[in-house]
């Protein structure tokens, strides 16, 4: 894996334990399995930034409970 990559999968892990961190829930597999894969999607869209993610995910992704979909989609995050 190269540096850059490492560095891209660190800021969304930061983003994603915002989110957790802001709730005040524990991670779950399917949950984390969602936030994951928005954080991907934002990042894939040009997001770059660990406090932008993160603030579109806390905005997107509303509690524990938005994250029971049955599949993330690109629109969950939009």
């Amino acid at each position: 894996m190269a540096k850059a990559d490492e560095q891209d999968f660190r800021m969304m892990s930061r983003a994603v334990q915002r989110w957790y961190r802001f709730y005040e829930v524990n991670p779950t597999n399917k949950a984390s399995t969602v936030l994951c894969s928005a954080a991907i999607e934002l990042f894939n869209g040009g997001c770059r930034s660990s406090d932008d993610m993160a603030t579109t995910l806390i905005a997107s992704y509303v509690g524990l409970a938005a994250t029971w979909v049955n599949a993330p989609s690109s629109q969950a995050v939009h």
